[in-house]
């Protein structure tokens, strides 16, 4: 997201003293993950978007403890499961190694594999 749009995201939550008031939890991650991704320095990041430093070390803490606390549901994790064919993994050969002078011992399953690495350790 564009600083200037943060900037004026922000402004809408400043008191008429400049004091920054109830920022929402949305702007806070928003806020987070445009810092994760500035390329340059912090100082000019919270300049960018028209906070100070203690404004912004105020703001960082408590999108951390949000994010921290689970409340951002697009950043929990996601099991992503991946259908392989059949044949990948079965028939006579699944694992080859290449053993000792140009010798090639293949497996089936990895249960062998880890029983035959146990035995010559």
């Amino acid at each position: 997201m564009d600083n200037t749009i943060l900037k004026k995201r922000l402004s809408t939550f400043r008191t008429e003293k400049g004091v920054l008031k109830n920022v929402s939890d949305e702007l806070l991650i928003d806020i987070l993950r445009a810092w994760e991704g500035w390329p340059g320095n912090s100082k000019d990041f919270y300049t960018s978007i028209g906070v100070s430093f203690k404004q912004m070390a105020k703001l960082m803490g408590k999108a951390k403890k949000l994010h921290r606390e689970g409340r951002f549901p697009e950043s929990e994790f996601k099991e992503i499961r991946v259908e392989s064919s059949p044949s990948a993994f079965t028939g006579p050969c699944s694992i080859e190694l290449s053993w000792e002078q140009g010798k090639v011992i293949r497996f089936g399953q990895v249960e062998q594999l880890v029983d035959f690495l146990k035995k010559v350790a």
